[in-house]
């Protein structure tokens, strides 16, 4: 928000378009649900007229600004140990679903190459985040050990953007898009280089503190944001009912209702301002059409998403999308 901001856009409006609250970025121990990033990211992208903004974003900031996992990382006396305790730790920075489980970030020697591969799930969904993880470890690399071999080729599995000429300039890389992974091919004396400053006492400091908000995670991340998680991979199928969501939670109908009235919310509720976040996600990214849209947050009837894209928004799919 602070980048977007800085790069033109106002901070109400990305409030607003984003559904987030000011108050919830006071704490930066703090989580918000993924799919609020996203919209935030797509508000960003729009209110800047930056369709780039996520290789820059992750080109100019390092990690260590973002989250206690970048501060551990620094900490650490080599890259090589820097990348074990980001697999370690890479869900206090984002939570997302992973293929297979296991950890996000992987090495792995491919046809004798050396490959950093991010495992997340269904990627082009999102694929913003690939471009600020790789710009990120790219440019973060060459900054601060500007003579250090890192990036031999950038892998992704989303189709090559508008913007593709940016990923040239951010990442400075041969790219190859429609992938089989999202990799970055290494160098792998990459492993091997020494960190400015390593500190063990800090590291350990860190360390801790990153334990018990792994901790906090299980027992206290808001119920909202569990349960888009789990909807928004089904939110096509129409009406998934609470019933249902209560069960893949582990939790009686009751039990899930009396949680998400405690955090000022429905489920009805809920999954409308979801529906409403996703339709604006997948317009603005103008891949889909409307019909298309309609589909992917789960209304089998278009006329019945422009009564309620109208409701959401005042204006009908087609009208807001050429406003």
């Amino acid at each position: 928000m602070q980048f977007a901001v800085s790069r033109g856009a106002d901070r109400q409006q990305l409030c607003g378009l984003s559904g987030i609250d000011p108050g919830d970025l006071s704490d930066p121990d703090n989580r918000v649900p993924l799919a609020r990033y996203i919209a935030l990211m797509q508000a960003a992208k729009q209110l800047c007229n930056a369709p780039a903004l996520a290789l820059d974003l992750g080109a100019e900031k390092d990690f260590k600004e973002i989250s206690v996992v970048g501060l551990i990382c620094y900490a650490a006396p080599t890259m090589g140990e820097a990348f074990a305790e980001l697999s370690r730790y890479a869900r206090l920075a984002a939570e997302v679903d992973l293929t297979g489980g296991g950890k996000r970030f992987e090495l792995s020697w491919i046809d004798g190459e050396l490959w950093m591969v991010d495992r997340r799930t269904d990627p082009n969904s999102f694929p913003e985040m690939t471009e600020s993880t790789w710009s990120r470890f790219i440019c973060e690399t060459a900054r601060h050990f500007p003579d250090a071999p890192f990036a031999k080729e950038v892998h992704v599995t989303h189709p090559a953007p508008d913007y593709r000429a940016d990923y040239d300039r951010v990442l400075k890389a041969p790219v190859t898009f429609d992938s089989d992974r999202n990799a970055i091919m290494i160098d792998p004396s990459w492993l091997s280089i020494e960190l400015h400053q390593p500190n063990r006492y800090v590291f350990g400091v860190l360390s801790e503190h990153a334990d018990k908000l792994l901790k906090d995670l299980e027992t206290t991340r808001t119920m909202r944001g569990r349960v888009e998680s789990l909807l928004i991979p089904i939110l096509h199928l129409g009406d998934v009912g609470m019933d249902d969501i209560a069960k893949q939670i582990g939790l009686s109908r009751q039990s899930l209702y009396r949680r998400l009235k405690e955090e000022e919310v429905s489920y009805e509720a809920l999954v409308d301002d979801l529906r409403h976040r996703m339709a604006l996600h997948y317009l603005r990214g103008r891949k889909t059409s409307v019909n298309e849209t309609a589909y992917l947050v789960g209304f089998s009837d278009p006329s019945s998403f422009s009564r309620a894209f109208k409701r959401w928004t005042g204006l009908s799919p087609r009208g807001w999308v050429s406003a």
